[in-house]
């Protein structure tokens, strides 16, 4: 004879792994590496520093009339 087997428990199991499947496809699609994100981090941030190095602040700030 066969084995009794719960045919629930069958279908969930095969959903799990189609939804692993799907997410090992979208994490080689989408996804980045560790050293991706690091680089693109330092990236950003050393552009953001170099514009905050040469920004301009103004001397003489221009005062509102009121406050006169």
């Amino acid at each position: 004879m066969g084995e009794i087997v719960n045919l629930r428990s069958i279908r969930k199991r095969k959903a799990r792994e189609e939804d692993a499947r799907k997410a090992d496809e979208n994490r080689i699609r989408h996804g980045r590496s560790k050293s991706e994100m690091l680089k693109e981090k330092t990236e950003t941030g050393r552009a953001a520093s170099l514009l905050d190095a040469h920004r301009r602040e103004r001397a003489d700030p221009i005062k509102d009339e009121d406050e006169k």
